[in-house]
Parts: structure tokens; sequence; C-alpha cells
């Protein structure tokens, strides 16, 4: 069965989506392989993917992600030749993933070295109309 996938990449990793293409080109799989501005489209028989995502994501496993993609590089139903340019659908959805995922690394990195994360900050509350009577009065007393 074929598979696209995307392969992204953290701002704060130091591969680069050219990086990933080059040693895609280089390696034993038969793979489609496609840059695009978020990282790297890959297209291939499911086995030859699942390989390739595994030698790719041990560069760098805190800082390149996997992602499906439902069509193949240059499908007519996505592809922005095809339908008279503008943004792919789904672009600005993959650009606001992109932004989260230097916080997702440093997370993982994080937990990889054995540290916990900080609990959430608690929310906090408005003051309640008593408490802040009381402490009008104490301030004019």
């Amino acid at each position: 069965m074929r598979v696209t996938k995307y392969i992204l990449t953290s701002s704060e990793s130091d591969i680069l989506p050219a990086d990933i293409s080059m040693k895609i080109y280089g390696s034993r799989f038969k793979v489609n392989v496609k840059e695009a501005c978020f990282g790297v489209i890959v297209d291939g028989e499911e086995e030859e993917i699942d390989g390739l995502v595994a030698e790719i994501r041990a560069l760098d496993p805190n800082g390149i992600f996997i992602k499906d993609r439902g069509f193949p590089p240059g499908d007519p139903r996505r592809c922005r030749g095809h339908r008279g340019g503008g943004p792919r659908p789904g672009f600005f959805m993959m650009e606001c993933e992109s932004k989260t995922l230097p916080l997702i690394s440093r997370a993982l990195a994080c937990e990889a070295r054995g540290e916990t994360l900080p609990p959430p900050a608690t929310e906090e509350r408005p003051l309640k109309l008593e408490r802040l009577e009381e402490l009008i009065k104490d301030e004019f007393s």
C-alpha cells in the first residue's frame, strides 16, 4: 500500500529539510521525495516509508516529526498548479502546528534527560467581593 508522509523539523533542530532530502536521496529506500516549506514530503510503499522514517527520526529524535498526508505530491486534488495557485488546503494549519514544534522539542529533550516538567501554572481566580471589601476596610481604617 502506498503512503505519503510529511517529515517536519522543529525550527530549533540543527537538521534542515535539505539535509533530510539529501539523506533520503543517498539511502537505499525507493521513495519519491519533495521538499516543502515545512519539511519533506515522502511517498512510497508503506514498508519503505516505515524504514525511512525510523532512519530519519534517529538523526534528531526530539526535533523531527512525522505526519501522515492524505495525498501524494502532485495530486491534482491538492496541487496548486492544477488549481490555479494560492495556498493549498491545510497550509495554514501546518503553519500553526509548526510554531508549536519547538515547545514539543524542548519538552521531549527534558524528558530524555530525566528532568521533570514544572507543574502547570494555577489559574488565578477573580477576587471575591467580600475579600475586596475587607482589603478596602483595612486600608482605610
